[in-house]
């Protein structure tokens, strides 16, 4: 800062310049300042231009800034061609997405006894998971609602039904003679 009554905004870093705008929201001097600067090093997207121009009189401004400081010219083509020639292509994996990310050999180079704990684990799964006549009595047991008991009425287990809406019985008493008439319902 040069001088004791104003800033000079080319003198200013980058972080001053952004305290400054901060400070003063609608100083649109420090804002086109900060997009020239910002356009110089490549670090905004045209979104943060676009919300910068909202505060700038001239926005012809700010888009000259972000047409050209787009190098669309073809002078590093050859460096970068010669470049790509010399390293030579580079064998790198294809990755499918959805696919495995390590290879069954990548896998069989790290994997160690231990590793089967889940296998094993999975193995004893089918044999100790209880049967579907199991689960659901005791999901009836634990969840009685009209709903689980219309789904066994309509399946045909009625004796099952009949148990839920015995229990709702008990546990909604302003609603007994409802569940009552569904009982007799699927008698």
């Amino acid at each position: 800062m040069v001088g004791s009554s104003y800033i000079e905004l080319h003198r200013l870093t980058l972080e001053e310049l952004s305290g400054v705008v901060n400070l003063y929201p609608w100083y649109g001097a420090a804002r086109m300042e900060l997009c020239t600067r910002m356009s110089r090093m490549g670090g905004w997207s045209p979104s943060q231009f676009a919300d910068e121009a909202l505060y700038v009189p001239d926005r012809s401004r700010i888009e000259r800034l972000l047409r050209g400081s787009s190098d669309c010219s073809d002078k590093d083509v050859k460096e970068l061609v010669a470049a790509l020639l010399e390293g030579g292509a580079s064998e790198g994996g294809v990755r499918v997405v959805g696919g495995d990310y390590f290879s069954q050999a990548q896998y069989d180079k790290v994997s160690r006894g231990q590793d089967s704990i889940f296998a094993r684990m999975a193995a004893k799964a089918p044999k100790d998971a209880p049967s579907e006549d199991e689960s659901a009595a005791e999901m009836a047991e634990r969840f009685p609602t009209e709903t689980l008991a219309r789904i066994f009425a309509e399946q045909g287990r009625s004796d099952e039904a009949r148990r839920i809406y015995s229990r709702l019985v008990l546990d909604i008493p302003e609603k007994s003679a409802y569940f009552a008439s569904l009982i007799d319902n699927l008698k």
